[in-house]
């Protein structure tokens, strides 16, 4: 019957699963898989992940199988001739060979746009979030002009993933300057860009940078079934999944799920030291390297409350901090002071504590989206009533203008 969808009932049972199976499976109700089987209703944008991992397709082919069961139309090719081809159409057939070869965007120009976004990714740890958007939209703009230029089909699909990658690392700077409509704009084009080239990786860093995004809201619910959606879609061995791993450890310990905490913390350690090590760990934001293994670890345990945290945030610091001008640091070493602050205040260590969140938050570093950390540690001061707590609250006060003014001294 049109409007049904039996295609769909048919690969869930090839793949050996009930109704009441497949539901479990996508953490939704019974009659949830019945409407969509019987074509009422549309799986939610974020199920379709899992639901495409679990019935083991692609994105393409889900969205295929996803259509009501209307059978195709019967091709009648009596009008086809199966003599020998004349000269004639052979040589429309050269042509077409020929025109499907062509192109208007050569290997250079995309080679070119690669080497730029690897170069904004780089860039990100240290640079202020609006001035790398300007280079951002830049870049965006220019494949967006190359769209509609002429090129090959494997030319089309790079310049789709560079844009996909160019749109994500867009919203990711949005995020950090609390944009959240730019930011939703940005995350769908990625996404939309990655399943037009099934590209599963970038899929799955927009769904661990949309975790990361309502973390920093708060909801921590949210940030613990998007990451795990991420881990669904993305590949072994790649560095979205390590990210998305790290990013379910940071929801649980806000949640206080210690248990589960440390066995994420662990995970993402196996994962990271599979890696291997290098004398300098990359920046590239979008390539794990095991040093930012224990950045995550830092934050994580800081925020479940463990006195571990100290080492690795301490480690963190020394190994990644260029020089004592605080305004050269990376983001990461900002974050790790005041991870070990959040230590420090707990075990009682308050003048340290106070001087580790006191530079954080001089440094500039500290973006928008990340100001509410910096602002647990500033209460916890004024909470204990201690007499750093005013030039804290001062310095906190005057996050804005540091962010604003310290892009003119930032590395690039």
């Amino acid at each position: 019957m049109a409007g049904k969808r039996q295609r769909l009932a048919q690969r869930r049972k090839a793949c050996g699963h009930t109704q009441e199976q497949f539901a479990d499976a996508l953490k939704v109700d019974r009659t949830t898989v019945q409407r969509w089987e019987r074509g009422e209703v549309d799986p939610q944008p974020h199920q379709r992940p899992r639901m495409a991992r679990v019935l083991q397709l692609t994105s393409r082919e889900l969205d295929e199988l996803l259509a009501s069961d209307v059978p195709p139309p019967v091709l009648d090719d009596s009008w086809i001739s199966h003599g020998s081809p004349v000269e004639d159409d052979e040589m429309d057939a050269w042509e077409l060979a020929r025109r499907v070869q062509a192109s208007d965007v050569g290997s250079e120009t995309l080679a070119r746009l690669e080497r730029a976004f690897d170069e904004l990714a780089t860039a990100y740890p240290a640079s202020p979030p609006q001035e790398l958007l300007k280079r951002v939209r830049r870049h965006s703009a220019y494949v967006v002009r190359l769209l509609d230029a002429k090129k090959t089909l494997a030319e089309h699909r790079r310049l789709l993933v560079v844009g996909g990658w160019l749109s994500l690392l867009g919203a990711t700077l949005h995020i950090d300057l609390k944009q959240s409509d730019a930011a939703t704009a940005r995350l769908r084009a990625a996404a939309t860009l990655a399943q037009q080239a099934e590209h599963r990786e970038i899929e799955a860093w927009c769904f661990e940078t949309d975790a990361w995004r309502v973390l920093t809201d708060g909801d921590y619910v949210r940030a613990l079934e998007l990451s795990e959606i991420a881990q669904d879609v993305a590949p072994a061995g790649t560095s979205a999944l390590i990210q998305a791993t790290a990013q379910e450890g940071r929801a649980r310990a806000r949640l206080g799920h210690g248990k589960e905490t440390y066995a994420a913390i662990e995970r993402v350690k196996k994962m990271a030291a599979s890696l291997g090590t290098s004398e300098r760990p990359t920046e590239h934001h979008y390539q794990y390297d095991p040093a930012k293994a224990l950045a995550y670890t830092a934050t994580t345990l800081a925020w479940l409350g463990d006195a571990a945290a100290e080492p690795y945030a301490r480690e963190i610091i020394a190994r990644l901090s260029p020089s004592n001008d605080i305004t050269k640091w990376p983001r990461r070493v900002a974050s790790a002071n005041i991870d070990l602050s959040l230590v420090l205040l707990a075990d009682n260590r308050l003048d340290e504590a106070c001087a580790s969140v006191q530079k954080a938050i001089l440094s500039g570093r500290v973006v928008p989206s990340n100001h509410w950390r910096a602002l647990e540690v500033v209460k916890a001061v004024e909470a204990k009533q201690l007499p750093e707590a005013s030039d804290l609250r001062e310095a906190y006060e005057d996050l804005p203008h540091k962010i604003s003014t310290s892009s003119a001294n930032a590395p690039d």
